[in-house]
């Protein structure tokens, strides 16, 4: 019989801690802690734990770093990497499904949440796309380029091919910003406009367009682009 490792306690309290409070009392420390024990068998984390936060600053950093950084620290293994990098791609799928499975897209809080996670820290520009069909139930959600640090080229009517191909009647597009700053750029507001009447041209409604930069989003149908551009449309009878 094997004698029980020195950090067998602790492990089995956050163990018991999580399942009766879920992650809502944990330190971020803990959480990674917790994360490393599943693939470490017989051996503290608590100082892996601590290095990982040391070098990324909180959890947020920690998991989105790549794996050349994670595995740097001594005592993280492959297994322990392939942990990490797994919970937000779990997480993704989570709230990809969230947002997939609804009988109509009644909450846009759900969209900003899914976006603002799945987008917030990389380090590309990618331009997403939301295809819903006219009672806003989601169809697909799609990358439609990804570019370099500060661009992605989006041809229009790529976009309208694919919508017509899913059935949508609506889309929500969304791109981030890896500056950190969400403001729209001149050529940002080009593209919505020419993505706004390349759609309108098959009766498809451009909901929003959306610019993720870390924790922020600017909307260009809250700051009234969208309407605008619906009153443009009509002013023009096209």
């Amino acid at each position: 019989m094997s004698n029980p490792h020195p950090g067998q306690g602790h492990r089995q309290r956050l163990r018991d801690k999580f399942l009766a409070h879920g992650l809502s009392k944990f330190t971020d420390e803990e959480v990674l802690e917790l994360l490393l024990t599943l693939a470490t068998p017989r051996r503290d984390c608590k100082q892996q734990a601590r290095q990982l936060l040391k070098l990324k600053g909180n959890l947020q950093g920690v998991l989105d770093s790549p794996v050349e950084d994670l595995a740097s620290v001594k005592g993280i293994g492959p297994k322990n990497v392939l942990g990490l990098k797994l919970v937000p791609q779990v997480a993704r799928r989570y709230l990809e499904d969230g947002i997939l499975n609804q009988p109509s897209l009644s909450d846009p809080a759900q969209v900003l949440d899914y976006l603002r996670f799945t987008m917030r820290s990389l380090q590309r520009e990618v331009f997403r796309v939301i295809y819903l069909d006219k009672r806003q139930r989601v169809k697909a959600v799609e990358d439609m380029a990804e570019g370099t640090l500060d661009q992605a080229v989006v041809y229009p009517r790529e976009l309208v091919a694919r919508a017509l191909a899913t059935g949508a009647g609506a889309v929500i597009c969304a791109h981030n910003h890896p500056s950190g700053d969400p403001t729209p750029s001149q050529a940002d507001k080009d593209l919505t406009r020419r993505l706004f009447y390349a759609c309108r041209g098959v009766e498809i409604d451009l909901l929003d367009h959306l610019v993720v930069a870390g924790d922020r989003i600017y909307s260009f149908a809250d700051q009234g682009h969208i309407r605008a551009l619906f009153r443009e449309h009509r002013t023009l009878n096209l």
